[in-house]
C-alpha cells in the first residue's frame, strides 16, 4: 500500500462495508407469502434460491456504495490537502 492517504481510504472502505454488511444482517426479513403450515426454520431460508439472489443483490448494493463512499472520501480528503497547501 502507498501513502497513508490510501490508508485511510481503505480504512473507510472497510468501515463502510462492515456498516452495511450490520445494517443488511439486522435489517427484519420481509413476511413471507406463502404459508406452508409447518414453521420455517434458517436451514429452509438458507437452501432457497430467493435468499440466495437476496443476498446476491444486497451484497453487489453494499460493494457500489462502499466504492462511491470511498472514491467521494478520496475527493474530499484531496481537495482539503489542495486548500491546506495553497494557504501555507
Amino acid at each position: 500500500m502507498g501513502g497513508w492517504r490510501s490508508k485511510i481510504v481503505f480504512l473507510l472502505v472497510v468501515y463502510f462495508a462492515g456498516f452495511a454488511t450490520a445494517i443488511y444482517c439486522l435489517a427484519p426479513a420481509p413476511e413471507s407469502t406463502h404459508h406452508t403450515g409447518k414453521k420455517s426454520t434458517f436451514l429452509d431460508t438458507l437452501s432457497s434460491d430467493d435468499f440466495a439472489q437476496s443476498f446476491n443483490s444486497g451484497m453487489h448494493k453494499c460493494f457500489s456504495f462502499s466504492k462511491d463512499a470511498a472514491g467521494r472520501a478520496g475527493k474530499f480528503i484531496k481537495q482539503k490537502l489542495d486548500e491546506r497547501q495553497t494557504e501555507s
